[in-house]
């Protein structure tokens, strides 16, 4: 399936001691960017986090956020007696040092970092939780992704069939175009002829052979509208394919309107050049 860089997804669980949220939202962008915002506690997971990430996409500037609610663990939690020697130890000396100065209160000391101690089995439970959310969040993200590509697909393909249709409807338009420009051809060289003038008959038939000649970019056009829709309908990883693809249609689309001797085809080839210019500004959000 064809993927967009743009997509969004938002899962969230609690755990023992808490819960979590995981929010993933993309742009388009040339390479894939990823950008973490967690939680301090959590950083010992970026390194994994992200392996999972690049492991299912290649382009587009990607924000993963986490939140991380905890509750009152006071029940199971343990207090760390050599850090509450080391306290009690540290306020003695100050004792000591500055008579008369406050002691560390209960709450002071609860509230030191490192007094109280989760259990280990905590960290492993939570782990579990975060990459389990990253995975559902993905489903949703490549889903979301999915979703937003099958309607770029769609958008694609219609102009496709206009640029089709509007090559189509040239083809008839050049011979007669080709004959009348013959005509006033002939006209100007009988014209020329009178009075001799070499270079201005060369001048005539140089530019009468560089403006005719369109059937080279009516059958490149072809050519590449097939490419795109075999591109659109394999799927996968399409976006710079296509952008190349972009670059080729309107290089003919524009030697079609310089070549052009007939209103009707410049005319067809404006609009071309305004079907691929739509078509590229939707590309550049494709994977």
């Amino acid at each position: 399936m064809i993927l967009s860089m743009t997509g969004y997804a938002n899962t969230s669980a609690d755990f023992p001691s808490g819960s979590l949220s995981v929010e993933l939202r993309a742009v388009n962008h040339r390479y894939l960017d990823i950008q973490m915002r967690m939680p301090d506690e959590l950083r010992v997971f970026e390194g994994q986090m992200r392996e999972v990430i690049s492991a299912q996409l290649q382009r587009g500037k990607v924000e993963c956020r986490i939140n991380l609610v905890t509750r009152n663990t006071q029940g199971r939690s343990q207090l760390n007696h050599e850090l509450l020697s080391q306290l009690a130890a540290w306020n003695r000396q100050v004792q000591t040092v500055i008579p008369g100065s406050a002691s560390l209160s209960v709450a002071d000391v609860l509230r030191w970092n490192g007094v109280l101690e989760v259990p280990n089995n905590d960290e492993d439970g939570l782990r579990g939780t975060l990459f389990g959310l990253l995975e559902e969040a993905l489903r949703d993200f490549s889903a979301s992704r999915a979703r937003e590509g099958a309607k770029l697909k769609d958008f694609l393909m219609l102009r496709v069939d206009k640029i089709e249709s509007l090559r189509a409807a040239v083809m008839p338009h050049v011979p007669a175009a080709i004959a009348n420009y013959e005509q006033r051809l002939i006209t100007r060289l009988k014209d020329a002829l009178l009075n001799t003038d070499e270079e201005r008959i060369r001048q005539e038939i140089v530019l009468f052979a560089s403006k005719i000649d369109v059937d080279e970019e009516l059958s490149r056009l072809a050519s590449h509208l097939t490419e795109m829709r075999r591109i659109l309908e394999q799927g996968g990883a399409a976006g710079k394919r296509l952008d190349f693809l972009m670059q080729e249609l309107n290089r003919e689309a524009n030697t079609l309107g310089s070549k052009s001797v007939d209103a009707e085809v410049s005319r067809s080839a404006m609009e071309m050049k305004i079907l691929i210019e739509q078509m590229r500004e939707q590309i550049q959000n494709l994977e």
